[in-house]
């Protein structure tokens, strides 16, 4: 359990940091010429989205140039307590797994890496069928499961940083959190089938 913990978090957390990931999005999907804002300005504003839901220092959002009403203020303080969840479960769970996997390796006992591969390959293989079947239900259902209220339902008159977020790059970063994660819990799987021929072969 703690190293399906720490897989999903660890990718939640890196996926959030990877702003080129935002940048590769912000050219193909035209941002600049749909929004009418300049490239620097749009990533402007999203690097402080960013500052401010990594960091538990960063604790009053305010963007460069975009307006932003009281309700998005509200939205986005609970989005940041979702991300500082994630990244207090990277630490913890991080440290725990570590230790419990150092002391299992010292004897030897390579199943935790079995059980982590294969506990880890559940969520992202069902979330992945869910946006494959139907991206904008699993977005919707994910935020009316989240959040208490509406708020996420940005006007973009009054909103505008909800124009340069689009549903797309959303997409994208589910896509690459499920990428991370199945590809930790493969390679936890074949450390494990390494880790047992070897074993087979010195007895």
């Amino acid at each position: 359990m703690l190293g399906m913990l720490f897989l999903i978090s660890a990718a939640v957390t890196l996926t959030l940091s990877c702003r080129c990931l935002y940048r590769s999005d912000m050219k193909h999907l035209h941002l600049s010429e749909e929004t009418g804002y300049s490239g620097e300005e749009i990533l402007a504003n999203y690097e402080e989205l960013i500052d401010y839901n990594l960091s538990p220092f960063h604790t009053r959002l305010e963007f460069p140039t975009f307006p932003m009403s009281e309700e998005a203020r509200i939205h986005f303080q609970e989005v940041k307590v979702i991300f500082q969840g994630f990244l207090c479960m990277l630490i913890v769970s991080g440290v725990g797994y570590l230790i419990g996997a150092f002391i299992l390796i010292r004897r030897k006992e390579w199943r935790f890496l079995k059980y982590t591969g294969i506990c880890s390959l559940v969520i992202p293989i069902v979330t992945g069928i869910l946006i494959a079947v139907n991206w904008d239900w699993a977005f919707e259902t994910f935020h009316e499961l989240v959040f208490a209220n509406d708020y996420w339902l940005f006007d973009p008159v009054t909103d505008p940083v909800i124009l340069v977020l689009p549903d797309e790059y959303f997409m994208h970063c589910a896509v690459m959190i499920i990428v991370l994660v199945v590809a930790g819990a493969l390679g936890c799987l074949g450390w494990y089938q390494i880790k047992r021929h070897c074993s087979c072969q010195t007895v």
